[in-house]
């Protein structure tokens, strides 16, 4: 299987600035994606872009520099820069709501890019896969999480049902990117 991902492959990420500017571009779509928010009357959680960030930044970086970007996003939410969904920052947004949904970021883009790594980025099905492997632990952990917040019987509606067809859009987006550059550049074997 290809070790290589498209993001070392496009950019010879190899040296530090490089690296350092892959992140930083990673930094700011994961924040941007955040900044897509949609507020739900029923829940305390937002359906936002993020998941859409994490998933292409791991399928795109690999491992290593996805969960490197993951990290620092999650650090400058906790430290205080509005970088959450609404521009929501500081330590207590991890104890609020939607604090299961955020720590899951960090393994979600651990499987992910470990799994791009593998080869998993140059096929549309298997990135699909990796994809959904990800959304798993997001929703997890999200929901394990929200049943602080919310009764047992209403955590499906209020944390799971109205994200799926987001999920399932966001993750066939992200899908396709990393296999169609493969593509452009003639390696997807």
């Amino acid at each position: 299987m290809p070790s290589s991902t498209i993001a070392h492959t496009l950019f010879r990420a190899d040296s530090l600035p490089r690296q350092g500017a892959l992140l930083v571009v990673a930094n700011l779509l994961l924040i941007a994606c955040a900044y897509i928010a949609i507020d739900l009357p029923f829940s305390p959680v937002p359906i936002t872009g993020q998941t859409f960030g994490i998933m292409l930044i791991a399928i795109v970086l690999g491992r290593t520099r996805a969960v490197a970007a993951v990290i620092a996003y999650l650090a400058e939410g906790a430290l205080g820069l509005p970088v959450f969904a609404g521009g929501a920052a500081g330590p207590h947004v991890f104890v609020g709501p939607t604090g299961g949904y955020l720590v899951a970021f960090l393994p979600a883009a651990w499987i992910i890019g470990s799994l791009a790594d593998q080869g998993w980025d140059r096929s549309y099905w298997l990135s699909l896969a990796a994809m959904f492997l990800g959304n798993v632990v997001v929703f997890v952990c999200g929901l394990a999480w929200l049943t602080t917040y919310v009764p047992s019987e209403g955590i499906l509606v209020a944390g799971l049902y109205p994200f799926l067809p987001g999920a399932v859009i966001k993750a066939g987006v992200a899908s396709a990117i990393s296999p169609s550059l493969w593509r452009l550049l003639g390696r997807d074997r």
